[in-house]
């Protein structure tokens, strides 16, 4: 099983208000993650305890330069972002270093997973 992880100050609560619907990732990541592959949605730290919110489905998983961005991949990954530059920025934050338009990303768009009940 896979996970998608995020930190738990940056994104704890958009994940458990389902809020947050997209994950943007620096570099090529799909032959790590495939549309229709069944994930784990963690919060933590690396090389910390994680603590697991949901299971997911991968929607779909896109690549593509950091300046082909849309309005819904932006929208999707924080709905408060509105332009190609806040989620570069964004980037920039998470992996310590200036990121520029023309890097590859993966835009990876999930839903949870609901236990069924009788």
């Amino acid at each position: 099983m896979f996970a998608l992880n995020f930190y738990t100050d940056l994104y704890g609560d958009a994940l458990k208000r389902g809020r947050k619907s997209a994950t943007i990732r620096l570099g090529d990541k799909s032959a790590k993650y495939a549309t229709g592959q069944i994930v784990w949605v963690t919060v933590g730290q690396r090389f910390a305890r994680r603590k697991k919110l949901f299971c997911a489905i991968l929607d779909a998983v896109e690549v593509k330069a950091a300046k082909d961005l849309s309005p819904r991949d932006i929208q999707r990954e924080n709905p408060e972002f509105h332009t190609t530059e806040d989620a570069i920025t964004l980037l920039s934050r998470i992996y310590a270093r200036e990121v520029n338009e023309d890097e590859t990303v993966t835009v990876i768009y999930f839903s949870p997973i609901d236990e069924y009940e009788l």
